[in-house]
């Protein structure tokens, strides 16, 4: 049985119990993450838990855990999991905590509720594009929230449009804001190739600072052999990309080979994934 965390306790993840007074539960009011761990070697541990602390900062939670300490309570969770022999994600949830009335202004002189748990994750793709798994998206335009570089537990928007690329037959739906750009997918960011060049949005409040994204950038500027652009990127660069990619902590890199039905350039794997995917597979453990 799975051990969870939940305010100081390790117990079994199906003992474990919040208040439905918790402003997590009511109002979405907290902060989340999903680190990836292979054979108990994290990716991305201290960029994901910075990341999270950022934004509880940014929404005014007070959590008074250090980096150190983080990474103490999830070293622990992983080994109370048997972390070390299998691939392993982590959730981290911290909400507002619990008040005794619900009331949309933040209560004072409440304690957040730390709670996170472990599930299995699948092996890393193969660095060969003619094993590696495919993907196909839908698109539509980007009806969330504007302060999308917070991640939020508040997910009900990005739920919605992942909703629609699962109920069309997709993996996932990608999306455009009203100038018809491309800012991410409901649950990843995206990448496009164009005649060998990597060109991915530009860091704003469209978007999600993915911890895998800046993995993927900085690890193909530090080998040096692909050129990559952070820019606008329009939809109709999208439709007539060469390759398409996604990525998060739980796909890596993923290649579309289809976008709304239609062949991305010859709807096969690129050999431009190829080459980046070794380059952040070499790097990925650097990054923790």
């Amino acid at each position: 049985m799975s051990t969870a965390y939940l305010n100081g306790e390790y117990l079994p993840l199906s003992e474990a119990k919040i208040s439905p007074l918790d402003r997590g539960f009511l109002f979405g009011d907290g902060i989340y993450e999903v680190i990836p761990y292979y054979s108990g070697k994290s990716v991305g541990l201290i960029p994901h838990i910075q990341r999270m602390i950022n934004g509880l900062a940014e929404i005014e939670i007070n959590c008074d855990k250090t980096l150190e300490q983080w990474i103490t309570l999830l070293d622990d969770l992983i080994a109370k999991n048997d972390g070390a022999t299998q691939n392993l994600g982590v959730y981290v949830h911290v909400s507002r905590g619990t008040d005794v009335i619900r009331n949309h202004a933040y209560p004072e002189n409440v304690t957040p509720t730390i709670f996170c748990f472990t599930f299995g994750i699948k092996d890393p793709e193969p660095i060969d594009r003619t094993q590696a798994t495919t993907y196909t998206v839908t698109t539509t335009e980007d009806l969330r929230w504007k302060r999308c570089h917070i991640k939020s537990t508040a997910l009900l928007g990005n739920v919605m449009h992942y909703q629609q690329g699962h109920a069309s037959g997709n993996n996932e739906c990608l999306l455009y804001n009203s100038n018809n750009e491309l800012t991410e997918g409901s649950s990843v960011n995206a990448f496009i190739v164009k005649d060998g060049v990597v060109i991915t949005p530009i860091q704003d409040n469209q978007i999600l600072p993915g911890i895998t994204r800046r993995i993927i950038i900085d690890s193909i500027k530090a080998e040096g052999s692909i050129k990559i652009e952070e820019r606008t990127v329009t939809m109709d660069e999208v439709h007539s990309a060469d390759e398409v990619w996604i990525s998060s902590s739980s796909k890596e890199i993923a290649p579309i080979v289809a976008i709304d039905g239609v062949n991305v350039g010859n709807g096969k794997i690129g050999p431009v994934w190829e080459k980046a995917f070794a380059i952040y597979t070499a790097a990925k453990f650097n990054h923790s």
